[in-house]
């Protein structure tokens, strides 16, 4: 008997992806390499190409690729043979983290929250919380706000805004009214008293809400980051009119605005927060819903999902928990102080090139007027080794997601490229160049 030949590891062409991969793919087309390895704040292509990464998989990755700690909690684990897969089963994974996010999270912020393991996405986190608060309400309008973003499932996706997003349901996306955001109509304009007045009025049309769902920094629809005293009053709002307040920290949660939740020392306690992306802090898949105790009126099963528990995914977000968050506040110093220098160099580019900026913390953007000039700078921030991305309603806002564990010094550098980029771009398409 002939053995067939023993597999070799090949490279495929890149063609495979024309061939085999839907065309549905986007951040792909704007950085065209192959990726094969990653550490830290850097990526590396199969030619031998590394770049600095400042989309950080949106959010993802607040403690950068790989971190070596996250790691060597999940070798350990498989090698072990822990439990990967465990639907709702009690396993050591989970109680873990369950108890290092009850310690290092909750009672130091003096938060009571009970932990609804939803299924692998943020979009899955949105989904459970409207969900829980029409049933707990009895109402069906959810209060959702011009320019957010919350997921790509039906009811997600009904409380998002983007007109794209919203076009490829094929379906109505129906029971939830898009207010105006905190700043919407320009300064001079109190949109929350605006929700006020047409709550109360029983003439306007407008039904009792189930829920008021919001974000404190619009991390697709362009950075805009609403001011404390807005948030109170929609806080109050959502109590005066029997409505839950869902909090969607999916990206702007885990660090990224100084607290580990973006709305700590703001003066009021949502009834739900929604967590994703860089709870795992490894790029694992996990979400979560955090639900007021006496809220949590589900039935056993009533809400599921095949892979609501991701053991590995507990083991390295358990191990970012006591890592990062379990010390003396020395890991939120240094990113609030990263906040800050990220916030005075783009305020310098902005000024400089009659721009202006968005955000809060390490979520941080330049408003670049359209996306045509985004596009060209992201493109040359590429052609230069740097990874970044746009969001917006016309993705006009160049958007800075650096990993939260970035040096100064690389955080610095990465920030030159991007003023090198806006000044190449500029001195192409119109034709000036800063002094």
């Amino acid at each position: 008997m002939t053995l067939a030949p023993k597999p070799t590891h090949r490279i495929p062409d890149i063609g495979i992806y024309e061939r085999r991969e839907s065309v549905v793919r986007s951040y792909a087309r704007s950085m065209p390499r192959q990726f094969n390895k990653a550490e830290g704040v850097w990526m590396h292509d199969n030619q031998g190409g590394r770049y600095l990464d400042f989309l950080a998989g949106c959010s993802t990755l607040n403690y950068g690729h790989n971190h070596p700690v996250l790691k060597q909690a999940l070798v350990d684990y498989i090698s072990a043979d822990g439990i990967a897969h465990g639907l709702d089963l009690h396993t050591d994974a989970k109680a873990e983290f369950l108890d290092a996010l009850e310690s290092v999270i909750l009672k130091p912020r003096g938060l009571d929250y009970r932990a609804m393991f939803t299924g692998p996405t943020g979009t899955n986190a949105v989904e459970a919380a409207i969900k829980l608060a029409r049933k707990v309400t009895g109402r069906e309008l959810v209060i959702a706000f011009t320019n957010g973003f919350h997921g790509m499932t039906l009811g997600a996706l009904a409380c998002t805004g983007n007109a794209t997003k919203r076009g490829g349901a094929g379906v109505p996306l129906n029971h939830v009214a898009h207010e105006p955001y905190d700043g919407y109509y320009g300064p001079g304009v109190d949109t929350a008293a605006l929700l006020e007045q047409r709550l109360a009025d029983p003439s306007s049309g407008l039904d009792a809400p189930a829920a008021i769902l919001v974000e404190t920094v619009q991390g697709e629809g362009g950075l805009n980051a609403a001011s404390p005293e807005w948030l109170r009053s929609i806080a109050e709002i959502a109590k005066r009119h029997g409505a839950l307040l869902i909090v969607d920290d999916i990206q702007a949660g885990c660090g990224r605005t100084n607290g580990f939740f973006s709305f700590e020392g703001m003066g009021f306690t949502p009834d739900i927060v929604t967590l994703a992306k860089s709870l795992s802090g490894m790029g694992l898949p996990f979400a979560l819903a955090l639900v007021r105790p006496e809220l949590d009126q589900w039935a056993p099963g009533e809400h599921n999902g095949t892979f609501r528990g991701n053991n590995h995914a507990f083991v390295t977000a358990t191990a970012a928990l006591n890592h990062f968050w379990n010390d003396d506040g020395s890991f939120q110093v240094d990113v609030q102080r990263r906040g800050q220098l990220l916030e005075r160099r783009l305020e310098k580019m902005a000024r400089e090139y009659g721009f202006s900026t968005r955000g809060r913390g390490m979520m941080r953007g330049i408003n670049v007027g359209t996306g045509e000039t985004a596009e060209a700078i992201t493109t040359a921030c590429f052609n230069r080794g740097l990874i970044i991305e746009t969001s917006g309603a016309h993705d006009e806002i160049v958007k800075v997601l650096a990993p939260l564990v970035i040096d100064d010094a690389v955080l610095t550098r990465g920030l030159d490229i991007l003023e090198e980029a806006i000044r190449e771009t500029l001195a192409i398409s119109y034709g000036l160049v800063a002094e």
